[in-house]
């Protein structure tokens, strides 16, 4: 039986953008508790879909356009499950609200939605806010994306401590993480005008300017977006499996989906909550096993909060060249060395196997995700931002304060108090993949290079190298560059292969610092 709106009805209609859950979600339960009609509302944006701010890389790539298309179809799969509807419009919000606004006029109206905290996305919020005005309708923003609510925290905004070790400190020392918000079985019905209009479709791909990716069996990331995908991984990482109580141990791995919680994707586009993640662990810490794995998925979690938390300090200083900072540095902008990185033809097989897995997948290893950002930076003097507009691109995980706040911190032009650490190549690479079997995965123009004489090519007799049908220059590329400190970590001259006898397990320091006085 459909209600007929009558004047005195209250309508809210619910924005979604970065929050595409059911479960521990302010927007639904407030707009629950103070309507009389609900309308849940997705915008396709296509600002999302132009091109990078500097470099017109697409905004949103292959990879993670797919994502969001799964995360949106199982958003409105649950609605339709509560007794509701998503309506889908591929317009700018906007756009969007001021038709919908139309057809409500006379009616008690409420738009509210989760507050973000970069440029774009509070310019539409301000944009919002004052058509809402206009039009005499009401306006709430809701904060729901971290795991320690911003109004809890111990200190302004201006004063969020600048090493994450200060943050972390004062946040878990005075702080409680809040429960879950209190979810109805059931969701307040649609206002009646929105049966009379159509409710959407689901894009296609193509009309997001983008294509289906091709899937890829060697991908650490095999799932699908949504809210129900992103529960089900939780369940299997905790219980099924109990990856979890190794996490600290696996997560510098690079191969296979277990190495890592991969929560960060369902993170980013608001699959997943959080605040459910500390809960569930919380469970699992009592009936199964509380250790320093299980603290460092927290621990973990407190970084995407203190990069969201620094972004609201610094604004778009986190965007400009000089960074958070404003360390005034000269940015190479060689495209040609640059495009080598990209498509991971730098010669420097480490640096290549986990960009090709980047472009085949969307994917990296957060150690991946550091090298390949060092490398680009510290190695190749390139404009930091070519490298993370290529992440915002690519990554299905892409989080705007987590991807520009690490640039910030490798370029050091961030917060880092060692602000000048390099990561070494070969080092890494040892340490992290002995055998080279990562790089064969990625790499396989090298797989017939033997055990860890993969790492440096460029280091083996042309009798080795033509063993392993390699011609450098030809179907592999000289190294773009070879950093002096890597020399440490290359034995045995032309013939260096022998690697760490250990299987890289004393792994001493992991990057090297620039001082006047040259390599530490």
């Amino acid at each position: 039986m459909i209600r007929i709106l009558k004047m005195s009805n209250r309508v809210a209609i619910c924005l979604f953008r970065n929050d595409l859950r059911y479960h521990d979600n302010e927007v639904i339960a407030l707009a629950h508790k103070s309507a009389d009609f609900v309308l849940p509302l997705y915008c396709f944006d296509p600002r999302h879909f132009e091109g990078t701010h500097h470099y017109k890389f697409p905004k949103t790539g292959i990879f993670r356009t797919q994502f969001l298309l799964e995360s949106v179809e199982d958003f409105r799969q649950t609605l339709v499950k509560r007794g509701s509807n998503l309506m889908i419009v591929h317009s700018k919000p906007e756009e969007a609200l001021l038709k919908i606004f139309k057809s409500l006029t006379g009616l008690k109206v409420t738009l509210i939605l989760q507050t973000e905290v970069t440029k774009e996305e509070t310019d539409v919020e301000k944009r919002l806010q004052k058509i809402c005005q206009e039009i005499k309708a009401s306006y709430i923003n809701c904060w729901g994306s971290t795991l320690y609510h911003k109004g809890d925290l111990p200190f302004q905004i201006n004063h969020v401590p600048d090493s994450y070790t200060g943050f972390r400190k004062d946040v878990e020392e005075k702080l409680r993480i809040r429960p879950e918000i209190s979810m109805p079985d059931k969701m307040k019905p649609v206002p009646t005008f929105a049966h009379e209009i159509p409710w959407g479709n689901l894009p296609t791909i193509e009309a997001l300017n983008s294509t289906k990716p091709i899937p890829n069996s060697s991908s650490a990331f095999p799932f699908n977006g949504g809210e129900t995908a992103a529960l089900l991984r939780l369940k299997s990482y905790l219980w099924d499996t109990n990856a979890v109580a190794q996490y600290k141990e696996t997560r510098n791995g690079l191969i296979g989906s277990d190495y890592s919680t991969k929560f960060s994707s369902w993170l980013s586009h608001g699959c997943l909550s959080p605040r459910r993640i500390h809960w569930e662990l919380e469970k699992y810490e009592l009936q199964r096993t509380k250790n320093q794995s299980t603290y460092w998925v927290r621990f973990e979690l407190l970084w995407r909060d203190y990069f969201k938390f620094v972004s609201m300090k610094y604004g778009d200083r986190i965007f400009y060249p000089n960074g958070m900072k404003g360390r005034r540095q000269q940015w190479k902008k060689d495209m040609e060395l640059f495009k080598a990185w990209q498509m991971g033809k730098t010669g420097v097989p480490f640096v290549d196997a986990n960009m090709r897995e980047l472009l085949a997948t969307g994917w990296m290893s957060n150690r991946g995700r550091q090298n390949v950002a060092s490398f680009l930076v510290k190695d190749l003097l390139l404009d930091w931002r070519l490298g993370a507009e290529w992440f915002e691109s690519l990554l299905l995980d892409h989080d705007v304060c987590s991807n520009y706040g690490n640039w910030n911190y490798v370029a050091g032009i961030g917060n880092d108090p060692r602000e000048n650490r390099k990561f070494n190549m070969i080092k890494q690479s040892m340490d992290y993949d002995l055998e080279g079997n990562y790089i064969r995965m990625w790499v396989p123009e090298l797989r017939e290079i033997p055990g860890s004489k993969i790492h440096s090519p460029w280091m083996l007799s042309s009798g080795a190298l033509s063993a392993a049908k390699i011609r450098l220059g030809d179907n592999y590329p000289n190294p773009v560059v070879v950093a002096p400190e890597w020399s440490r970590h290359q034995k045995g001259g032309k013939d260096f292969g022998q690697g760490n006898p250990k299987g890289g397990t004393q792994r001493g320091i992991d990057f090297y610092f620039k001082n006047p006085g040259g390599q530490k």
